[in-house]
């Protein structure tokens, strides 16, 4: 029988509408009993006449656990694609029911010590606001203080924000712009359906408004050899820290070999195409293709159209990538397709750069 202790919804989402647990291929398995005895949930029992384990709960099965493969001696043990889960979590109720758990839960899960955070924690106020798509906002944050400043962040890392509201975990956003020494800071933020952050960046903020931020942070930046050809490939508001490096770039080296591949899901979507045209028109080498998989992207005698999605782009030309350093950033489902993309056409891992969080 499931146990109801270890049958509750995960994450809010109940349990049985999760397909996560086990499969076991007689043919490859051995009968050592690792996967039973090791099971602390009871997902299986044992068939002592086969000799051969049998999944009898696998509701009771922890949602993304592969302890048992990863043990099995055999490798007979199969779970679905780690990918549905990873899905799941992109979810905004996702994240929300476990924001919730972590306040509901604090007097057991709080630690008591401290570890000084190397990072600089500062008070920022909202300079300004541009809705520039549909469902993306400009946001501009300066130091709310005299003397605070990040000052010297690196283009392709991200800033943690706290939202006002204390008792809620921070969200991150990447920095769009180069460091100016003013300590200003462009943020460009994504409309999430049911997310509690961008409600309130929609709704609620207006200039004059502050929030904390922590940072700067991430390892998302320029580590390619000068002259080494670069392709940058962004998903929808991935595309501000890979405005930021292509700046960067432009500034340190005008005439270095670059391409631009931007993808979204609508063409309504893109966003800061002007920005492109100028940063096209102090290059020498910077081509960009644009890629919607619904609509047609603008046209524009600076910027080629697919319809279709990054991938779409990259498949139909083989120049755009072959040889080149890549900087990927977007939504973690294109970045795993992007990966493996690149490992089917054997790229080293070496010359791939993916943002570590996503935007």
């Amino acid at each position: 029988m499931p146990n109801p202790q270890f049958t509750k919804p995960w994450r809010g989402i109940p349990r049985e509408q999760i397909h996560w647990n086990p499969t076991v291929h007689d043919e490859a398995c051995i009968g050592c009993g690792t996967c039973v005895t090791g099971c602390n949930r009871l997902v299986y029992r044992f068939d002592y006449e086969r000799k051969k384990p049998v999944v009898v709960d696998p509701l009771n099965c922890m949602v993304g656990c592969t302890t048992c493969a990863n043990t099995c001696p055999a490798h007979a043990i199969e779970f679905p694609p780690i990918e549905s889960i990873l899905a799941l979590e992109q979810r905004a109720d996702v994240h929300h029911a476990t924001e919730d758990d972590l306040i509901a839960r604090r007097d057991v899960l709080a630690w008591p010590g401290h570890v000084p955070h190397p990072d600089r924690l500062l008070t920022l106020r909202v300079e300004a606001l541009e809705d520039v798509a549909p469902d993306v906002r400009r946001v501009v944050l300066a130091p709310a203080r005299e003397g605070d400043c990040f000052c010297e962040f690196v283009p392709g890392q991200y800033l943690e924000l706290f939202p006002p509201a204390a008792d809620r975990v921070s969200r991150a956003y990447s920095v769009a712009n180069l460091a100016a020494g003013d300590g200003r800071v462009e943020l460009h933020v994504r409309r999430v359906e049911g997310g509690r952050f961008t409600a309130w960046v929609f709704g609620d903020m207006k200039v004059g408004d502050t929030l904390q931020a922590r940072g700067p942070l991430g390892a998302f930046t320029m580590r390619s050899a000068p002259g080494v050809p670069l392709l940058f490939v962004a998903g929808g508001v991935g595309f501000a820290p890979v405005h930021a490096l292509i700046a960067q770039q432009l500034r340190q080296d005008p005439e270095r070999d670059m391409r631009l591949v931007w993808g979204v899901a609508d063409a309504s979507q893109f966003y800061a195409l002007d920005e492109i045209d100028a940063l096209v028109g102090r290059a020498r080498a910077l081509r960009v293709v644009l890629a919607a998989q619904s609509g047609l992207p603008p046209a524009a005698p600076t910027r080629a159209a697919v319809v279709g999605t990054v991938i779409d782009a990259l498949a139909a030309d083989r120049t755009a990538w072959a040889g080149r350093d890549v900087y990927a950033a977007g939504p973690p489902p294109m970045l795993r397709r992007l990966a493996a993309f690149f490992a089917a056409e054997r790229i080293a891992p070496s010359r791939l750069h993916f943002d570590a969080y996503g935007t």
